[in-house]
């Protein structure tokens, strides 16, 4: 999966400004897929002279003229055959937990901060995604849905390892005091 078969992807059912796809990549896809957001409108001035998509200038009254992007049939035929392709194994990156990994290096006081910080962050994540599924919930797919379900499990399910994880160094703080 690249950022161009998300974009396709994205005008699958209807045509769309540049502007309407980096809110999708700034919004709903960035709790499951990670681009550069610079990458964007780049990409879409590729795509558009690789056929995949055509622009229209539309003008507007008092702003400058807005580009809408719609998916060619090259495209189309390129996006399902990227849906057709074998299934990606998931990727994890995460600061966070490279750093945790490597936290016999730091005080117990700065790992239990660390984690602290991450319940904070992932707490405000899963309100978000909360939020996104209650505000597009009667223009969602089933599948969509099912992605949505996902996403708020796998937050929840992080919640509780670091909840738990939280715990357990309290535990050892307070047995290296004693």
């Amino acid at each position: 999966m690249n950022s161009q078969d998300v974009i396709l992807g994205t005008l699958m059912n209807r045509s769309l400004t540049g502007y309407e796809i980096k809110q999708l990549f700034e919004t709903l896809f960035s709790y499951f897929y990670s681009s550069s957001y610079g990458t964007i409108y780049p990409m879409l001035h590729r795509m558009e002279k690789e056929g995949l998509l055509t622009k229209e200038s539309v003008a507007q009254d008092g702003k400058p003229n807005k580009n809408v992007y719609t998916i060619t049939e090259r495209g189309k035929e390129q996006f399902n055959g990227y849906l057709d392709s074998p299934i990606e194994s998931d990727s994890v990156k995460s600061d966070f937990l490279m750093r945790l990994y490597f936290g016999e290096f730091v005080s117990k006081d700065t790992v239990i901060a660390w984690l602290e910080k991450a319940y904070l962050h992932v707490e405000e994540q899963l309100q978000q995604l909360k939020d996104m599924r209650l505000r597009f919930k009667d223009d969602m797919q089933p599948s969509q849905v099912i992605c949505i379900q996902i996403g708020m499990k796998e937050y929840q399910a992080k919640l509780d390892a670091i909840q738990e994880g939280l715990t357990l160094m309290k535990q050892v703080k307070d047995e290296e005091r004693d």
